[in-house]
């Protein structure tokens, strides 16, 4: 059964952002009371908002964290993110030989998304379907499935022949909640030794570490009956 439609992530998958991401968030949460260093930051939050990542730090630590630390990190974020992100190798080669209708679905917002799609190069590979769960209303983002299942009334796919690109667990869990097929990507600078194993057990069929392999395993999934 061949794929009629993509389903991206971005942040990790598209464009290299998750270790910016994670170097600004692993500084405030170490100075804010709880140290934890950039790779545990990669493997237990990469693909949750920021938001939620306070969240469940201040009910598993049991400390009050300020809420000014919402707003400082999307500020510092963005104007990392603007000096430094960069594309994810093998994107563009990938997209050029992809035909399929595709899409984005990320957690994050849509200023942020325009803003380094627009410095890398890729916003007109996906412009207008550019989707952020922030657009959604609160608490929609991943690991619900929300955001996968706009993008996909959007774009009127049916599930059964939808692949994601995904390179978080949490985004993992969006997908297969939503009933979609999925491919892990483990490529990004945040990758950790037990990236691709944890990818897998969240539920993607396979798992690369090259986006110029995207096309090969987009065709040879399109053969995989997809029972998975």
């Amino acid at each position: 059964m061949s794929f009629d439609l993509l389903l991206f992530d971005c942040d990790g998958v598209l464009v290299d952002s998750e270790i910016i991401a994670a170097k600004v968030e692993s500084a405030l949460l170490t100075e804010a009371g709880y140290p934890i260093g950039v790779e545990e930051m990669c493997e237990r939050f990469a693909g949750m908002t920021w938001r939620d990542i306070l969240f469940t730090v201040e009910k598993e630590a049991d400390i009050p964290l300020p809420a000014s630390l919402l707003d400082k990190s999307e500020k510092l974020l963005d104007a990392k993110l603007g000096r430094e992100v960069k594309i994810v190798e093998g994107v563009k080669f990938a997209l050029a030989r992809l035909t399929q209708p595709r899409a984005i679905c990320s957690n994050s917002s849509s200023h942020r998304l325009d803003a380094m799609l627009g410095k890398v190069g890729l916003r007109e590979y996906f412009s207008p379907h550019i989707y952020s769960a922030k657009d959604l209303g609160p608490d929609r983002g991943k690991p619900r499935p929300d955001i996968y299942l706009h993008g996909l009334r959007q774009m009127g796919g049916k599930p059964e022949r939808t692949l994601v690109v995904e390179d978080s667990v949490h985004g993992v869990h969006a997908a297969r909640a939503a009933g979609l097929r999925v491919v892990g990507f483990t490529g990004g600078s945040h990758t950790y030794p037990t990236h691709a194993d944890r990818l897998t057990d969240a539920g993607a069929e396979t798992v690369i570490s090259r986006m110029v392999d995207l096309p090969a395993t987009v065709a040879a999934m399109s053969e995989w009956s997809g029972a998975f």
